[in-house]
Parts: C-alpha cells; sequence; structure tokens
C-alpha cells in the first residue's frame, strides 16, 4: 500500500525575476509526498509554468486522479506501469505528473538504500556545473547581482535579453565579469534579423551560446538564423516533448530539457538518449523551483553536457535541501543519502 499527499508552498524570489515575458516575485510551488507501508517517504515537487497551460490550480486538480494510479499500482518500482497508467487518465500535466515521477523515484532509491544516480547506474565524477541566472533589470542593478554573483564564487552566468538595452548589458555583465563563462538566453524576443545581429555582438563578448532567440513555433526563421549564427544555438521553449527533439535537430546545437515539461523521469532519459541520437548536445534547466524538485534534476548531470539548475539558488528562502550545488556545482560524489536527497529543512 501507498500513501499519498500533496500541499503548496508559496516561494519568494530574492530579487525580482524578470524575463522577457514576464516578472516573478513569489511563486507556488506542489509538493508531493508518496509513503510505504514501512515509513519511507518520497518527495517530489511541481513548479506549473503558465506558458506551458499550467497552473498550480491544475495541477491540484489532476492529482487526485494520479494519486489513484498511484495507489492502484502500489509498488513504486512498477515505474512503467504508472507512467503509461498516468498517460491514460490525464492527457498533458506534465508537471503535476513529473512531481509523482520524483517522488516515486525518490521512494524507490531510498528502499533500496542508494542515492538515485547511483540507483540508475550513474558516474558521478561526470558532473558539472550549473549556471546561475541574471534576470533582465536597469542596467545598474544587472551589474550589481553580475558582481554579487561573481564573489559568490559562481563562474557560469546565464545573462537574461530581450529588451531595448541589450548591447549595454552584455557590454556591462562582461566588464563586472570578465572571466566568468557566459550564456544568454533571450526567451523567444527576438526577430530573425535582430538575432543575427544580436549573436554576431554577443560573439564579440566571448558568450558560450545563445539560447531561444525567436518565438518557439516559428520552426523556419529558427533554421535561417542557426544557418547563419556565428555561435551554438540552444532551443528551450521549442523543445518540449519528446517529439520536439528530431524537429529541431537541424535547427540548433543544443536541447534544452526541463523535468517540468518531460512529465516523468524516465521520459526525461528518453529525451537525453533521443537528442544524442540526433546529434544534439543537452542541457536540464528548470523552473524557479525548490529542491524538492532540483535534488531529483541533479542526479541526471552525468548525462547532461550544461546544467542551468540554479531554481532553488535564486529563492530567499527555500524549505527542502537537495544535492549540494554550492557556487554552482553539482557535487554527485558526497550526495549519498538515498533518493534524491530533497527533505525538508
Amino acid at each position: 500500500m501507498l500513501k499519498t499527499d500533496f500541499e503548496r508552498v508559496a516561494l519568494r524570489t530574492t530579487y525580482p525575476f524578470t524575463i522577457a515575458r514576464e516578472t516573478i516575485h513569489e511563486i507556488e510551488n506542489m509538493i508531493v509526498r508518496i509513503e510505504d507501508d514501512a515509513g519511507n517517504v518520497g518527495i517530489g515537487g511541481a513548479a506549473p509554468s503558465r506558458h506551458y497551460g499550467e497552473t498550480i490550480e491544475t495541477v491540484a486538480a489532476v492529482l487526485p486522479e494520479l494519486f489513484a494510479v498511484v495507489e492502484t499500482v502500489g509498488d513504486p518500482h512498477n515505474l512503467q506501469r504508472i507512467e503509461r497508467m498516468m498517460h491514460r487518465v490525464v492527457r498533458g500535466h506534465p508537471a503535476a505528473k513529473v512531481a509523482i515521477s520524483i517522488a516515486l523515484n525518490d521512494l524507490a532509491a531510498k528502499r533500496a538504500g542508494l542515492p538515485l544516480y547511483r540507483h540508475w547506474g550513474l558516474d558521478p565524477s561526470l558532473t558539472l556545473v550549473s549556471s546561475f541566472t541574471i534576470a533582465i533589470d536597469t542596467t545598474e542593478r544587472m551589474i550589481e547581482k553580475t558582481e554579487e554573483a561573481v564573489q559568490a564564487g559562481y563562474p557560469i552566468l546565464k545573462i537574461k535579453l530581450g529588451t531595448d538595452r541589450d548591447r549595454e548589458i552584455i557590454d556591462a555583465v562582461r566588464a563586472a565579469a570578465p572571466e566568468a563563462t557566459i550564456r544568454v538566453d533571450a526567451n523567444e524576443a527576438w526577430t530573425p534579423r535582430q538575432a543575427i545581429a544580436m549573436i554576431r555582438v554577443l560573439a564579440d563578448y566571448e558568450v558560450e551560446f545563445v539560447e531561444q532567440p525567436l518565438p518557439a513555433e516559428q520552426y523556419d526563421a529558427l533554421k535561417f538564423v542557426y544557418e547563419r549564427s556565428v555561435l551554438p544555438i540552444a532551443l528551450d521553449e521549442s523543445c518540449v516533448t519528446l517529439t520536439d527533439i528530431p524537429r529541431i535537430a537541424d535547427r540548433a546545437d543544443i536541447a534544452n530539457l526541463k523535468l517540468m515539461k518531460c512529465g516523468t523521469l524516465q521520459e526525461a532519459h528518453r529525451m537525453i538518449h533521443a537528442a544524442r541520437a540526433h546529434g544534439l548536445e543537452v542541457m536540464l534547466g528548470c523552473m524557479i523551483e525548490s529542491n524538492a524538485s532540483i535534488a531529483a534534476a541533479a542526479h541526471l548531470a552525468p548525462l547532461l553536457d550544461y546544467a542551468d539548475l540554479d531554481g532553488s539558488l535564486l529563492l530567499d528562502d527555500d524549505p527542502y535541501e537537495g544535492v549540494n550545488l554550492t557556487r554552482g556545482h553539482i557535487d554527485l560524489k558526497t550526495a549519498d543519502r538515498a533518493g534524491t536527497g530533497a527533505r525538508g529543512r
């Protein structure tokens, strides 16, 4: 028998988090718990995004149906059957489903007495450093945030662009962080010609790659930009499900996956391998999330080329601990706690 429950938690960001299409001061995550007869508890988190059609209310609405599947199967190790049945009873709603998937994987690994990466058979030495995001703000505040991040020891910075000050911003950020690896995310804000021109400018500032320069469904325009770009292109909003992987393969260098888009951890594995089969590198990103979900994402690090798992680092106070991400370094070698490592503070 498995017992299930969930709760809503309000999370405030340390600073207002602004990207090209929205500003976030506070966000709600849904925390899922699944307990077995022996008292082992699996923890998972949902960070729904309106951009992908989910809210905290939609998550709350579908969780009872999804929990009924979990309780009917009753075996946290039978992830294949649970995944298949969840998709049968509820179409879509990936954030709600992945919260359950994370909790089940956490519980299964705890029952085995293993950290999740070991339960999956992954090599902890193949870990990564996550980027740390500098959200859109006044240029002066972005300089201050950049200097704070550098002083805190973050070697990789992800700069949000998509303003009428993009050149000014990148010039100021590079001056404030001359040694940092810099990545840029436009969050669909540019036109094709703006993108090509801006990418040439960014190359002069030694930017590593550019993420989602155009609106997600402008596939012809994305190919136009990709073929003319002097920097690698990563696609996030254009890469939502497994079927998007072949669609972006000749329009990008990097597929940016997020657990909240994948729907289950099994699907995340499938998308990673599909991206590799199509010649793409792989990045795992996140929403503004608690360690209830970020911890699970960290265990995928050995399968990735890039990580952008700073969702919990951007919070003023995360009620959960997870994998050590000091200075962005995903430390799996010392992640010896069974399961994902997520637990209440």
